[in-house]
């Protein structure tokens, strides 16, 4: 829940790197790399697939990012976000990355488990001592970084189960 001590950047970016690239049918797609700055009240452009969060002191994720459909990255890493990420992350299906690392996050909601692209799971560095079981439901997951929690290791056994043998899986 939000409340008035919670610490949410205005959502503005500035341009840092765009990168093209050609599909299997031969069409080219432009990617821009943005970053967030504070205290600028410009909105997002719809064009960008990659957004960088981290480092903006955030307590809580902005609800504006899960409009963002068209997400393939995103970097909410070194914040002090708590609690567990909004539920609204399910709307993110086209992300590939999602790094959530240093933060004081502790749980996984299970709508992660509904991102079907998903192929770069961080949670590393977080306060994280329950691993929703959806995550077993990530078919395209190839990197799952858990270094630095205090995970349930029934919970992650289990998630083992279901998730291809070739996802790399980081613990302590």
């Amino acid at each position: 829940m939000y409340s008035p001590n919670d610490k949410v950047a205005p959502i503005s970016t500035t341009p840092t790197t765009s990168t093209s690239r050609i599909d299997s049918s031969g069409a080219t797609t432009s990617t821009e790399k943005t970053n967030v700055t504070e205290n600028q009240n410009t909105t997002i452009p719809n064009t960008s697939t990659s957004l960088n969060l981290s480092n903006q002191g955030l307590t809580k994720t902005p609800n504006d990012v899960f409009e963002r459909t068209d997400l393939q990255e995103l970097n909410l890493a070194n914040n002090k976000i708590e609690g567990s990420l909004q539920a609204e992350v399910r709307n993110l299906q086209n992300l590939k990355v999602l790094n959530l690392s240093n933060n004081k996050f502790s749980g996984v909601p299970a709508e992660i488990g509904q991102l079907k692209n998903l192929e770069v799971l961080d949670l590393s560095n977080n306060l994280i001592t329950g691993l929703s079981l959806e995550l077993g439901n990530l078919k395209n997951l190839e990197q799952l970084n858990l270094k630095g929690n205090a995970y349930s290791e029934v919970d992650l056994a289990t998630i083992k189960k279901t998730l291809s043998t070739t996802v790399v899986i980081e613990v302590d």
